[in-house]
């Protein structure tokens, strides 16, 4: 999940490795469908990190597309960085 508070844009991806072949955006806005996107995940306690030149990038995609090759490295680290949150979270 991604915000940008200058703009209040949300772009939400999911990741099932076993199905997808990269992170797919499941859900985008501004305003006020931004702000429940981000409510949204809060109540599910999913990670939201603030970057606007991503958030801007994957708010150019479609629904259901997935993310460009030239974004793999970036979004890899992201996911990388909460999975272990969540492996912290779990100890």
């Amino acid at each position: 999940m991604k915000k940008s508070k200058e703009q209040d844009k949300a772009v939400a991806l999911k990741y099932l490795p076993e199905l997808d072949n990269a992170p797919k955006i499941t859900a985008m806005g501004t305003g006020d469908v931004a702000r429940k996107i981000i409510k949204t995940a809060r109540e599910h306690n999913i990670h939201i990190h603030n970057d606007p030149d991503l958030i801007e990038v994957l708010s150019q995609l479609d629904l259901n597309e997935e993310i460009p090759p030239t974004l793999y490295v970036i979004v890899a680290e992201l996911l990388n960085f909460v999975y272990s949150l969540n492996a912290d979270k779990d100890r």
